[in-house]
């Protein structure tokens, strides 16, 4: 057996180690696993080089001995002076760093003098991972309980350690002059019997200064009256005094309501026999409690399905019985109850609160209005007084609009546009134009119907008609909500050719949690632009049940977990959708999910029930799925065969050319693709680019894209540097992150057709946050492997290998490379272990 090698630690006549006197400096770097998510593998592999370079050179400048090193140091010097030394240079040190790469870069240091045993590993135990010297004793614990206890920046000291770095000062030069010390009290450390004091040290503008947080491992020894429980008993009884004088002080709670529960607005009781007020006081109590961030109003679609769901009349009148069912079926808090009557020459409008439980009136809020032109006036302040014994706050109330302001003050308009919105949500398109067309005519300035114009048209695909109303309606920005304001906002980012609105949606989201279309929308353009984590929880949040339209981000996160390799669990929400929808959605995301586990035979047997003509979106569809299925099995006879069966040709352009396009990617991936294939798309596609006013801009910009790289795939470099050239400006142009990630990916590859392997890396590099296209991940492994990096070009085979749900979920234009994405996947998936065999 061999025998260590003697140390000054060990006693050689007892063949032991003997402890010694070391001052012990702990390190962490914060955060570290957050800086290489943020930074990506290769900036933080660069980083952490450089860093080791500055820890080497401090540790020979003041005389240290490394033990062991990861995102943490342990360090051993002989005197405390040598340990303060290092840990104020490696703190500023850290700081230079972090600025050249504009990010704060911070580490927690923890500084012990005490006695320690010290031995070196056999050579054997080395080279099988061990450290070469090993450091065990009290001391180690407790310097490292004292870094723990550290705040990001700070240099923590036991008073031993201090009392000798501090007497020792004067040779760190004119630097010492300059440090501040500071006592943080007595500590209790978990497994040390006596308390200990802590102390810190630093220099003017970088110190905390700052007593540490207490831990489980950590807390202070403090005096009876300043302990947490004593703290805890004196604030209750403050707290206590405080809440019972406002109990006694503020008026009584009408319900037990919390922020953002549901309501159920039943329909009118009418006893004036004047049909006027049917919808239109309705609809103004709705707008009224539309305008608050307390209160949320059952919409009238899920009021439909659940209506449809208890067999009851999608028209049926909501009246009490019925509400209260409601009520108690979607978990809604309470049941509004609204009544308009005669009262001497003027009107009475009561809104009745009642508690689904017990069917109990609790509390009835009324107004009076003195004629018709002053209903609004009477609905805003029982609006008022419902909001308020409910718990919203004053504030709050103060930032809403007077309904005369925020709609109109026109009850004959109002009526129209009530039952516009009744009739849009029964698809009864052209009699709500009518009706919407109507409110307008009443009421020229009524911005509320302008934009249901522009909602109805772009809900039936007239995009310009759509932006025409918009803007009319945007003309009388004051005279609508702010939740309203904030959606049209976000609408006409929409509709506008370039725009990309993922921050005006997720505006909306934040301030309105359950506005629906801004959740379900933020979650799209995440999803789009591959920020699959972010796109998650959004759409999470626009899956419940008070969403009528549930189902739309149901398959959106079905689909984005696929992309998160999660397809067991994609394939249940998938289900719920299908379910949810009749069984008339969501099919082909759920062969997108069998295929991800690769549940052929099932896939197949949903493939058959999928419409395969390509003149409508679901055939294109199915003509995907089909494609999908056959290319993860590498089957390219099936995947001809899917072709050949698909004759027809769709009238919209966007959906023909993407048809167009699946042929091409399929000649791709089974190898016999031709240029005149690729020549005839281009020619229907690049006029497309000239009509720069077109809402579906962006999507024929991304499908141009698509078409370039599909020809450098081909080796068809004259026509993709071509169609390069023409577009260029175009691709710039845009606001898509996802157009511009594209179109630096076919740079980058056109770089790597030239022959210029290290300018198609360089070029691709900074796109390398997560949200990359999976096709920059195979430039770079044939880029790599041109190059000569072996080691690289295995590093992008493991990416994508472990990527496969991304290569199935990842839309780029409708999901036209998903077939290219799963054939590459499963070439890098066959080389990975080959390439790794060789390594090794």
């Amino acid at each position: 057996m061999q025998q260590a090698p003697a140390t000054p630690d060990m006693d050689p006549a007892a063949e032991a180690p003997a402890p010694r006197v070391h001052t012990l400096l702990l390190t962490d770097l914060c955060d570290s696993v957050a800086l290489v998510e943020r930074l990506g593998d290769t900036a933080a592999a660069e980083l952490f080089q450089e860093h080791d370079r500055l820890v080497l050179r401090l540790q020979q400048q003041w005389k240290g001995r490394m033990i062991d090193r990861s995102d943490g140091l342990l360090l051993l010097f002989e005197r405390p002076v040598n340990g303060l030394g290092f840990a104020l240079d490696y703190r500023q040190g850290l700081e230079q760093l972090g600025k050249l790469r504009g990010i704060d870069l911070q580490a927690r240091t923890g500084m012990h003098v005490g006695e320690v045993l010290t031995w070196h590993n056999s050579v054997e135990a080395v080279q099988a991972g061990a450290k070469p010297l090993e450091v065990e004793g009290l001391a180690k614990p407790l310097a490292a309980r004292l870094m723990a206890l550290a705040r990001p920046g700070q240099i923590l000291l036991s008073a031993v350690a201090e009392s000798l770095a501090h007497r020792s000062a004067r040779e760190l030069g004119a630097r010492s002059g300059h440090l501040l010390w500071k006592s943080h009290g007595r500590w209790h450390f978990k497994g040390v019997p006596t308390t200990q004091e802590v102390f810190e040290v630093g220099e003017p503008g970088f110190a905390p200064l700052r007593t540490p947080r207490s831990t489980p491992k950590a807390w202070r020894d403090l005096p009876f009256w300043r302990r947490p429980m004593a703290l805890v008993a004196e604030a209750a009884l403050l707290a206590a005094l405080c809440v019972g004088a406002w109990f006694f002080m503020r008026p009584e709670p009408a319900i037990a309501f919390a922020e953002r529960d549901w309501v159920v607005l039943a329909d009118v009781v009418n006893g004036t026999d004047e049909t006027i007020f049917d919808a239109s006081v309705r609809r103004a109590i709705m707008l009224g409690l539309d305008q608050s961030r307390h209160v949320n109003v059952l919409s009238d679609g899920k009021v439909r399905e659940s209506l449809e769901m208890a067999r009851k009349p999608a028209n049926a009148i909501l009246d009490r019985g019925l509400a209260v069912d409601i009520a108690v079926r979607e978990g809604a808090r309470a049941v509004l109850l609204p009544t308009i009557t005669r009262e001497g020459t003027g009107y009475r409008i009561a809104v009745s609160l009642v508690a689904p439980g017990t069917d109990a009136t609790v509390r009835t809020y009324h107004a009076v209005a003195s004629g018709t032109d002053k209903i609004t006036v009477a609905v805003d302040d029982v609006v008022k007084q419902l909001r308020e014994g409910l718990g919203e706050s004053v504030a709050e109330l103060r930032k809403s609009l007077p309904l005369s302001q925020a709609s109109t003050s026109s009850l004959r308009a109002l009526r129209s546009f009530a039952l516009a919105e009744t009739a849009i949500g029964l698809r009864r398109f052209e009699e709500a134009r009518n009706l919407y067309q109507a409110a307008v005519e009443i009421d020229p300035e009524f911005a509320l119907a302008y934009a249901g114009l522009a909602k109805l048209h772009a809900r039936t695909g007239d995009m310009q008609p759509a932006r025409e109303q918009l803007q009319r309606a945007l003309a009388f920005t004051s005279q609508l909500p702010h939740r309203e304001r904030l959606y049209l906002k976000a609408w006409q980012a929409e509709l506008e050719p370039d725009g990309w609105p993922l921050e005006d949606w997720r505006a909306l989201a934040r301030l309105y949690p359950d506005s629906f279309a801004g959740l379900s929308n933020t979650s799209w353009y995440l999803f789009q632009d591959n920020r699959f984590g972010e796109a998650e929880a959004y759409a999470r949040a626009a899956s419940v049940p008070q969403d009528y339209l549930r189902v739309y981000p149901m398959v959106q996160l079905g689909q984005i977990q696929i992309a998160l390799n999660q397809p067991e669990t994609a394939l249940q929400t998938l289900r719920q959708a299908h379910e949810l929808q009749g069984g008339s959605s969501a099919g082909d995301a759920q062969i997108d999910a069998l295929v991800a586990m690769r549940r052929y035979a099932e896939a197949e047997q949903m493939l058959a029930g999928i419409d395969h003509g390509g003149e409508s979106l679901q055939g294109l569809m199915g003509l995907r799925a089909r494609l999908l299925v056959a290319a993860d099995q590498g089957d390219c006879p099936a995947m001809k065969a899917a072709l050949r069966a698909d004759p027809a040709k769709p009238a919209v352009a966007y959906q023909r050319i993407h048809q167009r396009l699946q042929h091409v990617v399929a000649g791709v991936v089974c190898g016999d693709g031709g240029e005149l294939g690729l020549s005839a798309v281009a020619a229907e596609l690049s006029p497309l680019l000239r009509r720069t006013d077109d809402p579906a801009w962006r999507d024929h910009s991304l499908q141009m894209l698509a078409l370039v790289y599909l020809a450098q795939r081909q080796q068809q470099t004259a026509l993709s540097s071509r169609l390069l050239r023409e577009n260029g400006e175009v691709f710039q142009s845009q606001r898509s992150p996802v157009v511009a990630k594209w179109y630096r990916l076919v740079q980058a590859m056109e770089h790597l057709q030239e022959g210029r392997a290290d300018a198609a890396v360089a070029a691709v590099q900074p796109m390398l946050d997560g949200s990359e296209p999976l096709q920059a991940h195979v430039l770079l492994l044939n880029a790599h492997r041109r190059l000569g990096d072996t080691a690289a070009a295995e590093r992008e085979q493991q990416w994508l290998a472990g990527n496969r749900g991304r290569a199935i979920a990842e839309l780029m234009a409708m999901q036209v490379l998903q077939p290219l994405n799963v054939h590459d996947v499963a070439a890098a998936t066959a080389a990975a272990p080959v390439a790794s065999a060789a390594a090794g």
